[in-house]
This record gives C-alpha cells, sequence and structure tokens, in this order.
C-alpha cells in the first residue's frame, strides 16, 4: 500500500483522462434524441465530455460540471456551451449540498483511494453512502461513491448515468453493495468491455456501465464486447435498450454475465440440479502464513547453510512454480531445496528460548539492520522474529494462477506463506479423492466466476472464494488422484486431463449429460481465453 507522501499526483487525483471515442459515445447513449436533458458531469477533468457536447452539437436543457482541481476547472471553463456552469468542488460535497436534480449523468470518475481522501471527503462520502442505505468502508474507492452519489442525484422518474469504470467493478468484494445497489436501483444495465485496453499505460481494464431506471419492475442487463474503444463508433445505441438477460439478485459477482443466458441458467441450476456441493462442504481454507517479510523469513539453503540456520529452516514452498504435480512430495521439495529456490522457512522461537551459540542473532541481527523489525506486522510482535499461525495444512491451493488454479496434496508437510493458501480437511473427508475430484470443467469454471481477474491474465482467489466453488466430490475419484499426477507432472495439456476426468467425475458420479459437460467445458474456456486474452 502506498503512503500518500509517495502518490503521483496523477493518482492523488485519480485523473486518466477519457479518450474521445468513449465520451463521445456515453453521450450518444445518453441522449439518444433527446433535447431537454439536464445533464451533470461529476468529475469532468480539463472536459472531454463537455468538448464531445460541444463538438457533436448533441441539445440539451443545461449541463453542470464538478472538477475539484481548479486548474482543470479553469481548462474546462474555457470551453464554449450554453447552459453551462463548471463548479470548482468535490464532488461529494457538491452531491450532498445540491437540491438540484438530473436526468443524465456522464463521466470517468477518480480512482482514488480512501486513504488518499482528506477528512472532509471521507465524511462527505460516508455520508452519500448512509443516504442511499449502503455501508462506507476504509476499502471503498472514489468511484464506488461517485457512482452512488450520482444516482440519488437523477430525478424521480427515470434517468440514467453512463460511467467509465474499472472492470473491478463486476467483481471485486468491496463492490459487492454497489453491484446490488445498481442492480435494485436501475432497471436497464448494460455493460461495454474491451478486448484491448484502453488505458495501456496503467493496465487497467475498464468497462462503460450504462444504467438506466425507470417506473417498472425489471431488472435486466447484458454484457457486449468490442475490440476496442474506435469499435465503438459504430455501435448502435439501439442495441442497449433492452438488455435480456435478467439480473441475479443472489449472485456476488457480474462476470456471469460474460455468458450466453443458457450458460448462466447452467451454473445457477447445476448444484441443485446434480447436488454438487461446494468445497467448503469438505474443507476449510485459510491464508497461508503471514512472516511480515518473505524475503527475509524465507530463505534458500545457501543461507540457511551460511548463518547455519538448521535448527530454524523448516521445509517450504512458495511458488506456483515449485509444485509441478498435484501431490507435492518430499523428493519434489529435496529438489527445491538443493536449487536456488527459498525452499525454507525460518521459524524462530521467543528470545530466551533462542540458541545463541549458532548464527540466529547473526541472522536476527541482519534483519533489524535492513528495518525489517519495523514492518507493519513484525512491529507489533512481542518478538519481531517469531513468526505466527505456524500451521501445516493438509493441502494447498495456489492463490493467484494463470491458466488454471491448482489444488495441490502437502505430502510433504511443507509450510507456506500467504502466496498460497492452506487447506484443512474435515475429518470424514478422503484426501485423495478430495483432490481428484477437484480436475474437472465445473469445477474449473466455477473458479473464474468466483475469482477475480488481474492485469496479465491472472486468476485470483481468496480463500472465502475458494471455498464457492463447485466439487463434483465422490470417494471413488481417489483412483484418479496417480493419473491426474502424472499427466500434470509430465506437463500434459489441461484439456486432455479434463477428457479423462469429465467422464469419471461428471458423467459416471453426478450424472451429467456429454450435452452438460461440453456446456461446462465451453464456460470454463470461454471466461479463462477472456481472462488469459487481457494478459497478451
Amino acid at each position: 500500500m502506498k503512503l500518500i507522501t509517495e502518490a503521483s499526483a496523477e493518482k492523488l487525483r485519480g485523473g486518466f483522462y477519457t479518450p474521445e471515442p468513449i465520451a463521445e459515445f456515453v453521450l450518444r447513449w445518453g441522449i439518444n434524441g433527446s433535447k431537454d436533458f439536464d445533464i451533470l458531469e461529476p468529475s469532468c477533468g480539463d472536459g472531454v465530455f463537455l468538448e464531445q457536447l460541444a463538438k457533436c452539437k448533441f441539445k440539451y436543457n443545461s449541463v453542470t460540471a464538478i472538477e475539484f482541481d481548479d486548474v482543470e476547472a479553469a481548462k474546462a471553463d474555457r470551453i464554449n456551451l450554453k447552459n453551462k456552469q463548471v463548479i470548482n468542488a468535490d464532488f461529494h460535497t457538491y452531491c450532498n449540498n445540491t437540491h438540484k436534480r438530473f436526468d443524465l449523468v456522464v463521466g470517468n470518475p477518480p480512482y482514488i483511494r480512501y486513504q488518499f481522501f482528506d477528512r472532509l471527503q471521507q465524511a462527505e462520502a460516508g455520508d452519500i453512502f448512509v443516504k442511499a442505505g449502503l455501508t462506507y468502508s476504509k476499502l471503498t474507492n472514489a468511484w464506488v461513491s461517485f457512482v452512488v452519489g450520482s444516482s440519488l442525484l437523477l430525478k424521480d422518474k427515470g434517468g440514467k448515468i453512463g460511467f467509465v469504470l474499472p472492470a473491478e467493478i463486476l467483481q471485486v468484494s468491496y463492490a459487492q453493495q454497489l453491484r446490488n445497489f445498481i442492480a435494485h436501483f436501475y432497471n436497464k444495465i448494460n455493460i461495454i468491455s474491451f478486448e484491448k485496453l484502453v488505458f495501456p499505460d496503467i493496465q487497467q481494464e475498464v468497462v462503460l456501465l450504462l444504467c438506466e431506471k425507470n417506473e417498472t419492475k425489471n431488472h435486466n442487463i447484458e454484457h457486449i464486447e468490442l475490440l476496442d474503444a474506435s469499435k465503438l463508433k459504430s455501435l448502435d445505441v439501439a442495441r442497449l435498450k433492452s438488455p435480456k438477460k435478467k439480473i441475479d439478485f443472489k449472485s456476488n459477482k457480474w462476470t456471469f454475465y460474460f455468458l450466453d443466458q443458457e450458460e448462466i441458467d447452467f451454473l445457477e441450476n447445476i448444484a441443485k440440479d446434480r447436488n454438487i456441493p461446494s468445497l467448503g462442504k469438505f474443507a476449510k481454507v485459510e491464508v497461508g502464513i503471514t512472516t511480515g517479510s518473505n524475503e527475509f523469513f524465507t530463505v534458500p539453503l545457501t543461507i540457511v547453510d551460511e548463518y547455519d540456520l538448521h535448527d530454524y529452516a523448516k521445509p517450504m514452498v512458495g511458488r506456483s512454480v515449485q509444485v509441478n504435480s498435484v501431490i507435492f512430495t518430499e523428493k519434489d521439495w529435496e529438489k527445491n531445496r538443493n536449487s536456488p529456490a527459498r525452499a525454507h522457512l525460518l521459524t524462530f522461537p521467543d528470545s530466551k528460548n533462542l540458541n545463541r551459540k549458532n548464527g540466529a542473532v547473526k541472522y536476527i541481527a541482519h534483519g533489524e539492520s535492513l528495518g525489517i523489525h519495523k514492518g507493519y506486522k513484525t512491529g507489533i510482535r512481542d518478538d519481531w522474529f517469531v513468526v505466527p499461525s505456524l500451521k501445516i495444512s493438509d493441502a494447498l491451493f495456489i492463490r493467484r494462477n494463470n491458466l488454471y488454479p491448482r489444488l495441490i496434496i502437502n505430502q510433504a508437510g511443507a509450510y507456506t506463506t500467504d502466496t498460497m493458501h492452506r487447506v484443512f480437511l474435515n475429518p470424514t473427508t478422503n484426501l485423495k479423492a478430495f483432490t481428484a475430484s477437484y480436475y474437472n470443467s465445473i469445477s474449473l469454471a466455477f473458479t473464474e466466476v468466483c475469482g477475480r481477474s488481474h492485469g496479465g491474465g491472472v486468476l485470483e482467489l481468496m480463500p472465502n472464494e475458494a471455498e464457492r466453488v463447485l466439487l463434483p466430490y465422490h470417494k471413488d475419484n481417489a483412483a484418479l488422484l496417480s493419473q491426474i499426477d502424472k499427466l500434470i507432472r509430465n506437463k500434459t495439456d489441461i484439456e486432455e486431463v479434463l477428457k479423462i476426468t469429465n467422464q469419471v467425475i461428471l458423467k459416471e458420479h453426478y450424472g451429467l449429460t456429454q450435452k452438460e459437460i461440453k456446456l461446462a467445458h465451453s464456460i470454463w474456456k470461454k471466461l479463462s481465453y477472456r481472462r488469459l486474452n487481457r494478459g497478451k
């Protein structure tokens, strides 16, 4: 986490300016032939939306633009538009004090973390959440409060918002209540995403969120994906008039809506239709060990030898590249140990029980010379070098993944850091059957739905998300484990593995038809391809 003193001016202002094709399209969609709209731009920057209003000669009644930065506000104020007002203020303060209401709110709100707000902004943003019946937290980003506040400023009997937002709105946990708010507040929601990055310099994937409220009881959503922003020019706004997919108010994430209705229905119903439980029924997933400084506490054999730390060096695995299979054996660990890999976790006792004759004291002093003892986690410990929660798990679940997430038996009894999750099985669960049961197309499809994607095509799952993955467990799946392990050790394409496992796990033991298996596999391929394609 960056301190405010380390953040750039752009980061503090959240200013990444909107490409003209996007601004033009959002206005074209929002105005859509109307002539008397009152329009709000809550974070106008230097005025790209205002420029497009003028350039395209859109008709409207009035336009109000808010901009916190006085230099940018002055630039926007120079744009020649009738019935225009540029207000140099914080949007949150404006939102809480204005009595004006709007037909259309458009913009690209700032992406500013809570800790970069000043106290007044935090308080004003909190008031917006209270008015909307939502809970404000320190994880909330500015764009969330801009969307909520803008929604509250729409006229009672209708209104639209059109925003450029980070794609994480579709999946991150801190935006979950925002998704729920939007789903209930609006009747029509359209999401437009892009195969190519709109802001390549910051590796930020964005979407256009286009919402409309009316007086019906329908709540529908649709997703369209375009190659890049230039394709918006040829996109007919009439295509967005009637989104077809019904909002699932129970769904935690909106990644569902990248799929066709048949695929959405399949994912929503398959657990009940075939009585498929979730992974959390069989095991508890926890984060790995939080050392406070993996660079210091996880070391290769050369450091163990140099400082004579053998009494404190325990087997550890911390990176996916150190595991090339679904069973992490002692032999695998020995191979890592004899390589430059950080294959040891240093588990020092408290200072009273520390051996003063080996190199532990010297190594700890080395850590203090680097300032390790002043870290956020290490600084709150009685003895900064004593790592808590030293539990060895039955299995490991890789936290950040590329092609697909892996579930791995921890046969070597290795510790792991927070780069992997620890999986502790219930007493009645068979470890081999549990692990083998994971390797099928339904489970992999649900990892894509339950997790969240990052730049570079990375898929991340947190412990509670991993526990929600469907797991078609059957005790006889244990017989598949050695075959799965051998294939993956030999770097066999996962699709070839799934051809074998799907027939046993899904067809034989859970009664899925070939059509259902094919559908599950195509869902996984579609979602994973979309994610990986962004990593190129």
